[in-house]
């Protein structure tokens, strides 16, 4: 009976130390592959609201540099926003870092963030707000297509299919027109390594 029970607790303890599979890793190298000078990044998880820190700090990101950036939170699917000398931002939104080491900004239609790939996702209305009309279309497109929802309306927390064509790109540029007239617009959102977007 007591070497079942000292039995017994060394499977706990053991269980309680064992470190068990590794958690998911949201660190990855940003490259500058633009041809102009980076003076600010912002990551921040995509549930947030805030971009905090500029990670760059008092240095910049010259063109066919990379920074490592280590994000302060564990969060796998980040918001990336880049502000080059000048002043003209970009910024990539839902981007899951743990199945990237390497994102790569400019050079090439996807920004090299993945190359090639399924852009096809699900969008999901987490805005709060009924939307009339839904336009999704690969950032190497010059024009948006039709309206995805047609005749319907898509209401909060709903969801619809975005199907789009594989392998040319991994960026969408998405623009929605709620019910009140009122219109939004994300750029170069990467989306072959997610399965859905939820639109705020």
């Amino acid at each position: 009976m007591r070497a079942r029970l000292f039995l017994l607790l060394g499977l706990l303890v053991g269980a309680a130390i064992w470190p068990g599979p590794a958690a998911a890793q949201n660190r990855f190298n940003l490259v500058n592959n633009t041809g102009f000078t980076i003076e600010q990044v912002y990551v921040s998880p995509s549930r947030v609201n805030n971009w905090g820190r500029d990670i760059l700090g008092a240095n910049v990101l010259p063109p066919g540099q990379a920074v490592w950036v280590v994000p302060q939170l564990s969060d796998c699917v980040l918001d990336i926003r880049v502000v080059f000398s000048g002043g003209r931002e970009e910024t990539r939104w839902q981007v899951n870092a743990c199945q990237l080491s390497r994102i790569v900004w400019g050079g090439g239609g996807d920004g090299g963030a993945v190359a090639g790939g399924n852009p096809s996702f699900r969008f999901v209305n987490r805005s709060g707000l009924t939307m009339n009309e839904i336009y999704v279309s690969l950032s190497t497109d010059n024009n948006w297509g039709p309206d995805r929802l047609g005749q319907n309306v898509l209401p909060p927390n709903a969801s619809i299919d975005i199907r789009l064509p594989a392998g040319r790109t991994c960026t969408v540029d998405i623009r929605v027109v709620y019910a009140d007239g009122r219109s939004v617009e994300r750029r170069r959102v990467e989306t072959c390594s997610v399965e859905s977007v939820n639109f705020r």
